[in-house]
């Protein structure tokens, strides 16, 4: 595989309760564990950094596969909920639901887009197989 671009991060501190950064500085974080898992919250964490992500990609993912298909996608927006949980056999795991909105598009035909972005998305290639993912279009 070719790669074409490559990010890079930092993290620093406690793991969970650290920092992060990259070396251009666009991203620069405290990192705490979220209240709902007995920590602070007073920091940013990575469930949130990879919802952040998966949402950005997937609506970009979107756009190609319309473009594609001579779509116009209007105000459409992708939301993303990660979830993480502990798995039976010990450790941790994530599921995450991604909800697209394409508001003045018919549902069967947004479904249908969603679907082959989701066969493109880098970030759904790489949790296929190991990250329970749930696609809700959301009818606006």
């Amino acid at each position: 595989m070719k790669v074409l671009y490559t990010a890079e991060a930092l993290a620093t501190g406690d793991g969970r309760n650290g920092h992060t950064q990259t070396p251009d500085g666009r991203v620069d974080l405290d990192l705490a564990v979220p209240k709902e898992l007995g920590g602070s919250g007073d920091g940013a964490n990575p469930e949130q950094l990879f919802a952040a992500g998966y949402a950005a990609c997937f609506h970009s993912a979107l756009q190609s596969v319309a473009r594609a298909a001579k779509v116009d996608l209007g105000a459409s927006s992708v939301g993303a909920q990660v979830g993480i949980s502990q798995l039976d056999t010990g450790g941790f795991g994530l599921q995450v639901t991604l909800e697209v909105v394409i508001p003045d598009l018919p549902h069967a035909q947004a479904v249908e887009l969603v679907e082959q972005a989701h066969l493109v998305c880098p970030y759904s290639n790489a949790t296929r197989g190991n990250v329970v993912v749930t696609l809700t279009v959301v009818e606006d």
